[in-house]
């Protein structure tokens, strides 16, 4: 409640003094930053001076080349003028004094090349003045104390997200976040990504610090200040949002952590009693001012509020995973935003190339953190793998080799039928594909393992999926999906099949490869093909199916061939003999002789 929105505000108050140790080292950081707004005056009319005396002097430079250019016009002009009179003189007297006027002519030429030598070696103003010397040194007193001060932002911002309230967090507002799947309720509350104000509070102080060194025009110190900015986002923020991203990882472990098993209850009694001890396991902030009407304190608390506390945190939690991908976004908008400042405010020079390739190096800070994002979706979908493999082994049921209707009363049907009830586990029914026509009719009208399996698999990782960016929502779906798949295809290989069997499984893979479609938010995955491209598992599935429903042997080589030719079939020969000998129809000996034929 309130009391304990005031003690978190408390305990960050009590963190942040003294800014965090830099008080200590650099004095007031308000006082550091508004010296370094003086100091980056100073030097932006500095630079602003010199840059005015350089094109003052380039100018006076192309004055007097002018001048010399106009003085030498009017020589030739009285030389012409000269020669002209002397022929006119008339008879052989103009020749005679025609020859001496040759070495006279190329005398005044010679001394109008000596005068131009003579102007180029005069150096109005050299390349580097002492006034550059001082400049360059106040510039690396001034990028250390940017450099320091920005720390000191991302250090605030960072204890600011080790105690989270409702501030904290909002909802995330880059790509698509709000639209296809993520436009949805879950139990009846409006489902949407989180992200956490680390983000947006780190690129702005990076963003201003730079800026702030841009602003000075002079091009050393803005260099210095993009490589401080590359270093900071590339290797502290980085390291810290990995670090959050493994907490969120631990946090919403299945049964461990505020997932629950995929039960009935959705977010099951270990994440209740998860969620009444966060603050003892890192997750401070995670319990919201509750919305009117409680009564006691934590402990007596109605499962109805303990479940929205829990699913609050779950949305949390997958803050840290989105975090990942809204960095990336922001550094890739904050180098197109420095590379317009450089092309606005400085001229085309080498330093300024310089200039620019060092802020190109937020690219490579871009790419970590999308490596960063990947790895910890990796991460994520290791932990929730084992119980979604647990799910499929529940929903297949236990073999013991045999098949048909002999294997009693949990599967009297013969088919992939579940017959248990909803409460008990233990009677969940075996998957077989070993049906007649009796046993293919009912299972067409009952509820088969697939949909007990989809509904699983739905309770256990939609509380976290509607929280994380579609993209990462998708990657989390592929993955476990892929998962699932491999184990499906284990339990596949166990079964006989008739050919009212492999028809059965048809429907099956449709049914599971819909799911999967219907809770994708990206377009381009929401056709077969390119699902099974991203997915690996499913599209063997896929395949198995589509062999395991030939009519005859011959059949099943032209689906081969014509599927490798196409580039889209990944079963060896040797798992296509395998799975062709489960079709009590196809005789083993004939199913060995065309298909070694064929590898001949």
């Amino acid at each position: 409640g309130d009391a304990a929105g005031t003690d978190i505000v408390a305990r960050r108050n009590a963190a942040q003094r003294e800014d965090c140790g830099f008080t200590i080292e650099v004095g007031n950081l308000s006082d550091v930053d508004a010296a370094l707004e003086e100091w980056a005056l100073c030097m932006q009319h500095t630079e602003s001076y010199e840059r005015f005396i350089r094109h003052a002097v380039k100018e006076v430079i192309k004055a007097r080349k002018l001048r010399r250019e106009q003085k030498r016009e009017e020589r030739r002009r009285l030389r012409e003028m000269e020669d002209a009179r002397n022929r006119d003189d008339g008879g052989g007297e103009s020749a005679l004094l025609g020859s001496p006027t040759t070495p006279r002519k190329t005398a005044a030429e010679n001394e109008e090349e000596f005068d131009d030598e003579v102007e180029e070696r005069i150096e109005i103003l050299p390349p580097h003045t002492a006034l550059n010397e001082v400049a360059a040194e106040i510039g690396g007193y001034y990028s250390s104390l940017e450099r320091c001060l920005l720390l000191a932002s991302l250090q605030r911002a960072f204890v600011h997200a080790n105690f989270p309230d409702d501030s904290t967090f909002t909802e995330v507002a880059i790509g698509n976040s709000s639209g296809g799947a993520h436009n949805s309720y879950y139990h009846g509350r409006r489902a949407a990504p989180l992200q956490t104000n680390l983000v947006e509070e780190c690129l702005f102080a990076a963003r201003r610090s730079t800026l702030r060194a841009f602003a000075t025009g002079h091009t050393g110190t803005a260099s210095a200040a993009a490589n401080v900015c590359v270093d900071v986002l590339g290797r502290v923020l980085l390291e810290v949002l990995t670090r959050r991203a493994e907490l969120g990882v631990s946090l919403v472990k299945p049964g461990e952590g505020l997932l629950g098993d995929g039960d009935q209850s959705n977010l099951g009694a270990a994440a209740f009693s998860f969620a009444k001890s966060t603050a003892g396991k890192g997750l401070r902030g995670v319990q919201a001012r509750a919305g009117g009407g409680k009564v006691g304190d934590a402990n007596e608390e109605s499962a109805e509020e303990l479940h929205r506390r829990t699913v609050l945190g779950v949305a949390r939690a997958a803050a840290n995973f989105n975090d990942l991908e809204v960095v990336a976004d922001y550094t890739k908008r904050l180098e197109a935003n420095f590379l317009k400042e450089i092309d606005a405010g400085y001229p085309n020079a080498r330093d300024t190339e310089q200039l620019r390739m060092c802020v190109k190096g937020l690219s490579g800070v871009v790419e970590s953190f999308t490596q960063a994002s990947r790895r910890s979706m990796e991460e994520l979908i290791s932990v929730i793998l084992p119980r979604a493999r647990q799910i499929v082994n529940e929903s297949v049921g236990p073999r013991d080799g045999g098949g048909g209707g002999a294997q009693g009363a949990s599967n009297f049907l013969g088919g992939p039928v579940l017959t248990g009830g909803t409460a008990a586990k233990a009677t969940s029914t075996a998957l077989d594909y070993n049906l007649d026509d009796a046993a293919f009719e009912l299972s067409q009208i009952s509820e088969g393992y697939i949909g007990r399996m989809c509904s699983s698999l739905d309770e256990l990782i939609e509380p976290l999926r509607v929280h994380l960016l579609p993209k990462l929502a998708d990657d989390l779906m592929i993955g476990i999906l892929g998962g699932v798949s491999k184990r499906l295809e284990a339990a596949i290989r166990k079964s006989k099949f008739t050919p009212l069997g492999a028809i059965s499984l048809d429907s099956d893979i449709r049914y599971l490869m819909n799911f999967a479609k219907d809770r994708i938010d990206s377009p381009e995955l929401k056709s077969n093909v390119t699902l099974c491209r991203a997915c690996p598992s499913l599209a063997r599935l896929n395949q198995i199916t589509l062999l395991m429903n030939v009519d005859d042997l011959e059949d099943a080589l032209d689906l081969i061939s014509v599927s490798k030719r196409k580039g889209n079939w990944d079963l060896k020969l040797d798992d296509a003999k395998t799975l062709l000998s489960l079709r009590v129809d196809f005789e083993g000996a004939k199913v060995n002789d065309l298909l070694q034929v064929d590898e001949e």
